[in-house]
């Protein structure tokens, strides 16, 4: 519902056959119409038409202008998920180097967005990026396989004492938030321009739950990192009276987290509610590291820890289940 005012219209029906119905008066008035305009008319996902009255007119860009400040690489990143096009940094002077290096860090880590323009003064950043392009759901699958590789990879460095290997896990951190904030760039959009989502094949209804598995996706991520963060603290490895299961956890709860995002994509309700059931086996696996650890000093703390994250990587999969429903028919 775009307006705030519902007009209820009678279809009506010419001797020919043709159906009917008036716009209101004053939405053709205020988007231009006249005798002869040409409009666009769309059946939505849901059933319901569309009326374009824009149709073949080229969208204006959005331009956001910012000034300088310490928080201007969040700024910028604000703007992107806001789904502006343009974004000017303009300060009143010289642009010190500190700002300069804080848009080029902030236009890294955003996809699409590049720098265009540049002078002593105005650094100007375009999103060249065609939303129509990325569906939201292919984005949400690269987003989970690199998290689900860092998962993998984060308790292969722990239990091996491979800090090379946490170190890349950690680096792999950036790709997952670009992918993060673009996924929402993109729901914003959609949420902004209807039409969009139907290409996309996205009702806005659904853009929250897009959001919501994004955001647990990214913590996957995140907690990935704190185990890898534990190896390089560490420094060695495990031995295998607590890499044994230690590992049994791990491979459960990254089960439970690949079945868990198959459930969205497929829509399996009974695949999600498998997932939500494993929690009891989920404590007794961690009972079974708590077990082992017994007296093993440092080590054995860090087992402990990395044991907790694993734990938190399950409750992101039961989340994500939850969000699992029927499609309608």
């Amino acid at each position: 519902m775009w307006g705030s005012v519902v007009e209820l219209r009678k279809v009506q029906r010419t001797s020919s056959g043709t159906f009917f119905v008036c716009v209101p008066k004053g939405w053709a008035e205020r988007v231009g119409l006249g005798r002869g305009s040409v409009v666009a008319v769309s059946e939505l996902i849901d059933g319901r038409l569309a009326v374009d009255a824009r149709y073949g007119v080229e969208r204006e860009p959005r331009v956001a202008v910012i000034s300088p400040s310490p928080y201007l690489s969040r700024e910028i990143t604000g703007k992107y998920l806001l789904g502006y096009d343009v974004i000017r940094v303009v300060a009143e002077d010289r642009m010190s180097g500190e700002d300069r290096e804080s848009v080029k860090q902030a236009s890294n880590g955003l996809v699409g967005l590049e720098i265009v323009e540049e002078d002593y003064s105005n650094i100007v950043l375009q999103c060249l990026l065609e939303p129509s392009t990325f569906p939201p759901e292919k984005i949400l699958r690269r987003e989970y396989a690199i998290a689900a590789g860092m998962h993998r990879d984060a308790v292969r460095a722990f239990v091996g004492g491979d800090v090379h290997l946490a170190r890349n896990v950690v680096a792999r951190d950036v790709e997952v938030d670009r992918l993060y904030f673009l996924l929402v760039r993109i729901l914003r959009t959609i949420v902004q321009r209807p039409g969009l989502g139907e290409g996309l094949g996205v009702r806005a209804i659904e853009c929250l739950d897009y959001r919501l598995m994004a955001s647990l996706v990214e913590s996957v991520g995140d907690l990935s990192v704190e185990v890898a963060e534990k190896a390089v603290e560490l420094g060695e490895g495990v031995g295998e009276g607590l890499s044994e299961p230690l590992l049994r956890l791990h491979g459960f709860a990254f089960g439970c987290h690949e079945r868990a995002l198959e459930a969205v994509f497929s829509r399996d309700v009974e695949m999600a509610e498998g997932v939500r059931r494993e929690r009891g086996e989920v404590e007794e696996l961690l009972g079974g590291v708590e077990g082992a650890v017994g007296g093993a000093g440092g080590v054995g703390a860090c087992v402990l820890a990395v044991a907790g994250l694993i734990g938190r990587i399950f409750d992101c999969a039961v989340d994500v289940a939850d969000l699992v429903m029927r499609k309608e028919e």
